[in-house]
This record gives C-alpha cells, sequence and structure tokens, in this order.
C-alpha cells in the first residue's frame, strides 16, 4: 500500500529517509556527500513520485521504493 507523503509528519519523513539513505552504508563515490544533501535529494525524489513509501501490512513496516519497484510488487 502505497502512503502519500503528505501523510507522514516532517519528522517521520526525515527518519524513513535517514533510515533508507545509512541503511547500505556509506560509501557513495568518489565525492563525499553530507547527509543533508542526501536527504534533500531523497526528498526531491519522493516529491516528484520516483521513489514512494511503502507500508506492508504483513509485516507492519514502511519503505521507500522506486516507483517500478513497488509497481512490480503490486503497489500501484
Amino acid at each position: 500500500m502505497i502512503i502519500p507523503h503528505e501523510q507522514l509528519s516532517d519528522s517521520a519523513l526525515r527518519g524513513l529517509m535517514e533510515e533508507f539513505i545509512t541503511r547500505e552504508g556509506t560509501d557513495y563515490g568518489w565525492v563525499e556527500t553530507s547527509l543533508e544533501r542526501m536527504v534533500e535529494q531523497v526528498r526531491g525524489q519522493i516529491e516528484r513520485g520516483d521513489v514512494v513509501i511503502v507500508f506492508d501490512p504483513a509485516t507492519e513496516s514502511v519503505s521507500l521504493l522506486t516507483k517500478r519497484e513497488a509497481r512490480e510488487l503490486g503497489n500501484d
């Protein structure tokens, strides 16, 4: 189930974005990018609809997925 980002408080959305960014580690290539910059990049992707917030009722968890990943999982 896709959750519109407007339904989350600013602090909840920020926490979700930070968890998403730091989940995979911190090696982002040749140029060091601040957490704040990465949060703004993810926020832009969410606002454009390229990344969506998905709630999984089976696990009661929330994740960020690309629109394509969500579609493949049946979360249109």
